[in-house]
């Protein structure tokens, strides 16, 4: 057995890792209808709480209440020390969204990255719903996010030395009925608690839910891992004991109607995510819309019912998240919420990865060189199955010579060759895996990185030296790269001579080119791990083979 060949193997696997990586964020079938945990039932109806709840009931298919979105509405703003915000005071709906801590880039430090958006239809739209006793839903008792709300002021700042900003949004339908919704904004915190208090004076009792929806318009960004390498998720997630993503593709297709434990709904891009929770001790109902008039997807969640009677009041809470995908800040939040850093089939080797570049980066205080150092823990902790390999492929470029006069001995017998190739092995104590399954094993170590690479906030517009003043973004001037594809090169001239199949030296020809040209416009961060695991790698190699072969 060729002992080069496991690592075209792997080689060819990695490249068509990637390969299909980008095939399911663009593709992929959604999942089977009928899956435990996502109900997808057009038209269906699930019971919550005694509430017979379908498509025909869900705010923005209700027929009482839809209404055209006005453009005109007022607009207010709010600034804190992390968030900028536009408010729509038709609905109380978060219109827009920048975060001044996270610039667009790093030529614009002065203007933050802009997660919702009113040119994307991404809003964050919230409002109650009342419940008739014939059992019609009613605009005129219960502001859906069609109606118009009151502000005492048009902009509202986070003073210097301000650590709370409460903003009440106040409408009333003039016969009883008054609903005061109150953003509550905390210093340095992208969480925003809201609270809508109904208070009833009407002569009946009101009956109604709390619901809260991220919409977005056709997501028409094209992606590509040679566009920065950044091949990642856009599009809504919510959360029923396991993360689960609906693609924009999925819901034009069917709704979902999914009766959750606490849960939450998402709309998720690279770095950013924005969220909705309800309260975690209610069974609250989870639901998607395709809007064809607007073009717009929606993903939503409702609240069970409560009932106020004449002359009382009650309140609706609730919490809406918008900023980074900090994983420690995610987890404290909501259960599952960190999971919106989607590491995939890797998450097992990820997570642990990502915890130890967070250790040593509190030590070196730069992404670049907690990659080089998190690289170099990754080589000792293999140091000793990748020694196995290596030893495995010196003996055998050693041995080179003799399992070649075999070859031309039995050329035309193959059984025969492959018989006295074996039976060789035997005899020189030779493990013909032995170059192969150290590497098998390290495989899920690699993707895993790959994956914390490119899911990690903390690594936009991280700098390490020189011109590298964001890792996130690909190499200015292809040094990384261009260093990757001679690594390779050298490895390849270390390990054993490949056979005389003309096509296989050919792919391992032109495998450095191909790398080479492919890295060119991955993330920086990931080359340079790449890089530094070559050279450690050629390191070793030379090291071993000048111990076995007795020269360099």
């Amino acid at each position: 057995m060729d002992q080069q060949r496991p690592f075209l193997y792997l080689t060819l696997f990695f490249l068509g890792f990637l390969i299909w990586t980008t095939w399911q964020q663009e593709h992929a079938p959604k999942p089977p209808q009928g899956s435990s945990n996502t109900v997808q039932q057009r038209n269906s109806s699930v019971k919550q709480n005694g509430e017979k709840t379908s498509a025909a009931n869900i705010p923005s298919l209700n027929s009482s209440n839809k209404k055209s979105a006005d453009s005109t509405a007022k607009e207010i703003s709010i600034k804190t020390d992390v968030l900028d915000i536009k408010l729509s005071l038709q609905g109380a709906t978060i219109t827009q969204v920048d975060l001044p801590t996270y610039p667009v880039s790093l030529d614009k430090k002065d203007v933050g990255v802009r997660i919702l958006d009113k040119e994307k239809s991404y809003s964050a739209q919230s409002g109650l719903r009342h419940q008739d006793i014939d059992g019609a839903y009613r605009s005129d008792l219960a502001p859906n996010h069609y109606a118009l709300f009151s502000a005492e002021k048009d902009k509202y700042e986070m003073a210097e030395g301000q650590d709370t900003l409460e903003i009440p949004l106040v409408w009333t339908n003039g016969k009883g009925i008054t609903v005061t919704k109150t953003l509550i904004f905390k210093r340095g915190d992208f969480v925003v608690k809201q609270t809508l208090k109904v208070d009833n004076q009407s002569p009946n009792a009101w009956t109604g839910s709390e619901y809260m929806q991220l919409t977005h318009g056709k997501d028409t960004a094209k992606r590509s891992m040679f566009g920065g390498g950044a091949i990642t998720y856009t599009g809504p997630a919510y959360y029923h004991d396991k993360y689960i993503k609906v693609k924009f593709s999925s819901i034009e297709d069917e709704d979902i109607r999914d009766t959750v434990k606490g849960g939450w709904v998402a709309m998720l891009q690279h770095y950013f995510v924005s969220a909705w929770i309800p309260p975690e001790d209610t069974e609250n109902l989870v639901y998607t819309i395709f809007d064809k008039q607007n073009k717009n997807y929606i993903i939503g969640t409702k609240t069970p019912e409560k009932t106020i009677n004449s002359g009382s009041s009650a309140t609706f809470s609730s919490r809406f998240y918008v900023g980074p995908t900090d994983q420690d800040k995610l987890a404290s939040i909501s259960k599952g919420l960190d999971l919106t850093v989607d590491y995939g089939i890797f998450a097992f080797v990820s997570k642990p990865i990502f915890a130890a570049m967070k250790f040593i980066h509190k030590y070196v205080g730069n992404w670049g060189w907690s990659i080089i150092l998190l690289t170099l823990l990754i080589k000792l902790i293999f140091f000793y199955p990748s020694a196995i390999s290596y030893k495995s492929m010196a003996k055998m470029k050693k041995l080179a010579p003799k399992i070649k006069e075999i070859g031309d001995k039995y050329k035309n017998d193959p059984q025969a060759k492959q018989k006295a190739t074996m039976a060789f092995y035997r005899k020189e104590k030779i493990n013909p895996l032995g170059g192969c399954l150290p590497m098998l094993i390290q495989m899920p170590v690699f993707m895993g990185l790959y994956w914390v690479l490119q899911e990690s906030v903390e690594l936009r517009q991280a700098p390490w030296i020189l011109w590298y003043k964001d890792l996130s973004l690909m190499d200015p001037y292809f040094v990384l790269p261009l260093l990757y594809g001679i690594s390779m090169f050298i490895q390849q001239k270390l390990n054993p001579p490949v056979s005389q199949d003309p096509m296989q030296q050919k792919i391992f020809t032109y495998l450095p080119i191909v790398f080479t040209f492919m890295f060119l416009w991955f993330p920086a961060g990931l080359v340079l791990y790449w890089v530094v695991n070559n050279i450690l790698t050629i390191a070793q190699q030379w090291f071993i083979n000048k111990k076995i072969l007795g020269n360099a």
